[in-house]
C-alpha cells in the first residue's frame, strides 16, 4: 500500500524528541497511526463501492374498465301548465271561494265579481233582440200586403222593393240584437271566475271588495301532476352525449335524475323529452326539457335542483389522480418499462370522474403507471414496483 494513503504523523512535542517517551512507548505511538490509517482507508473504500438499491414504488397496470360519466346541471322546474287567471270584466270582488295552496277541479268556481251590472246589461240586450223580432214582424207583414197590391198593379213595382229591402234590414237588427244579447250573456258569466283546469292555486293578491279591472291578475293555477326541469347542456358536453348515444344506444337511455335543493334525490326518474334547436349564441349551451312524474305534488312551479346526465363508457382508461403531476398546464405520468425504469409521458384526459381521469390519448391499456411518489423521481431512474390492482383503488372510492 502506498505511504500516500497513511496520514500525516502529528509533530510530537519536544518532550518526545528529547527521549522522555523513548524506546518501546514510541514505537507502540507510530504502529498505532499507521493502523488508524490503513483502517480509515479501508472504510472509505467500501462505501465508494457500496451500490444504493431502486427505490419500492407502488405501480397500477391500466385497464379498459366500463364506466358512467356523471354530468350535473343546475335545472329549472316548471308546472306542465301555469296560467294566471285574470279578470275578464271589470266589478267588485264578492267572493272568494277558494284559499292559496288549495288543489282545485276544472270548472270549480273561484272567484264572484258583482253581477248586477252585467245583469242589467243582458235584460236590455234581450229587450233590443225583441224589440227588433216585432219590427221584423211589422216588415213582414207590410211586404206581404205590397207584394198583393204590386200583383194587381195598383202599386208600383218599386213599393214591393222597398218593402223587401225592409225586411231584410229588420232581419238584421235581430242578428245584431241576438249578438248583443250573446255578449251579455258572456259578460255576465266573467263575474263567475272558474278553474281552467285541475291544479293548485297559487297566492291570491286580492281581498274581497276590491275594485277589479278587466285584465287584473287574480291568481295563478299550476298543473303539478307533472312538471318539466330545464337544463342547459355545453356543446361539448352536447356532442359527447350525442355520440355515446349513437355508438352504444342500449347503453343510454333518456332517462335522468333529479337532485332537489336539499341534496336528496327525487325519487321518480325523468325523461328527457326535447331540446331546443339551436344553441344560444352568448352561453354557447343547448336548453334541454326533462319531464317528471310528480303524483304527491313534491315538487312546485319554479322550485330550482340539479339534473344528472348519465353517459357510459363501455372501455374507458382510468387513471388515478395521485399518479399525474403538471407541468406548465399539462398533465404527465411516469410510465414503467420492461427494465423497470421510469419514463415521464404526457397524456390528454377526457374529463374526471371522482379521483380518476378519464384517458383521451397518449396512455394504453396494459401500460404500467407509478401510483405515488412521483414528485421525487427522475426521467430513466430504475424503481422496484410494487403492483397495485386497479380494481381495488375504484372499489374503495
Amino acid at each position: 500500500m502506498s505511504l500516500s494513503f497513511f496520514k500525516p504523523l502529528p509533530r510530537l512535542p519536544f518532550v518526545f524528541s528529547q527521549g522522555v517517551l523513548g524506546g518501546p512507548l514510541r514505537r507502540a505511538l507510530l504502529a498505532a497511526t499507521c493502523v488508524a490509517g490503513v483502517s480509515g482507508c479501508s472504510v472509505d473504500g467500501k462505501e465508494r463501492g457500496r451500490v444504493a438499491a431502486p427505490d419500492v414504488r407502488p405501480v397500477v397496470a391500466l385497464k379498459p374498465v366500463e364506466q358512467d360519466l356523471f354530468h350535473d346541471y343546475v335545472a329549472d322546474v316548471q308546472a306542465v301548465r301555469n296560467v294566471e287567471v285574470r279578470a275578464q270584466v271589470a266589478g267588485f270582488l264578492e267572493r272568494i271561494y277558494v284559499d292559496e295552496g288549495r288543489p282545485v277541479k276544472k270548472g270549480q268556481p273561484l272567484f264572484q265579481l258583482n253581477a248586477s251590472v252585467y245583469r242589467n246589461q243582458l235584460s236590455q240586450a234581450q229587450a233590443a233582440l225583441a224589440s227588433a223580432q216585432a219590427q221584423a214582424g211589422a216588415a213582414d207583414v207590410e211586404r206581404e200586403r205590397v207584394q198583393l197590391l204590386a200583383d194587381k198593379n195598383i202599386v208600383a213595382k218599386t213599393e214591393l222593393t222597398l218593402a223587401a229591402n225592409k225586411v231584410k234590414d229588420a232581419r238584421a237588427q235581430i242578428a245584431q240584437a241576438q249578438a248583443g244579447v250573446a255578449a251579455a250573456r258572456l259578460n255576465l258569466s266573467y263575474t263567475l271566475v272558474r278553474a281552467p283546469f285541475d291544479g293548485v292555486i297559487d297566492r291570491i293578491p286580492l281581498k274581497m271588495g276590491s275594485l277589479v279591472e278587466e285584465g287584473t291578475l287574480l291568481t295563478t293555477v299550476s298543473d303539478l301532476h307533472e312538471v318539466y326541469a330545464y337544463f342547459n347542456v355545453g356543446e361539448g358536453e352536447y356532442l359527447q352525449y350525442l355520440k355515446a348515444r349513437q355508438q352504444y344506444p342500449d347503453r343510454h337511455s333518456d332517462s335522468v335524475q333529479l337532485t332537489l335543493a336539499d341534496n336528496s334525490l327525487y325519487p321518480q326518474a325523468g325523461h328527457i323529452e326535447t331540446t331546443e334547436s339551436e344553441f344560444n349564441p352568448n352561453t354557447g349551451s343547448l336548453a334541454f326539457r326533462a319531464r317528471f312524474a310528480n303524483p304527491q305534488r313534491t315538487l312546485k312551479h319554479g322550485a330550482s335542483g340539479r339534473i344528472r346526465l348519465t353517459t357510459t363508457l363501455p372501455a374507458a382508461l382510468l387513471l388515478p389522480q395521485r399518479a399525474v403531476f403538471e407541468i406548465q398546464d399539462k398533465n404527465y405520468v411516469y410510465v414503467v418499462d420492461q427494465a423497470n425504469a421510469v419514463h415521464m409521458r404526457n397524456f390528454v384526459p377526457q374529463t374526471r370522474t371522482g379521483d380518476f381521469y378519464v384517458v383521451k390519448e397518449g396512455l394504453k391499456p396494459g401500460e404500467r403507471i407509478v401510483y405515488e411518489g412521483a414528485n421525487s423521481l427522475k426521467n430513466g431512474q430504475q424503481i422496484k414496483p410494487r403492483p397495485v390492482s386497479l380494481d381495488s383503488l375504484l372499489a374503495a372510492r
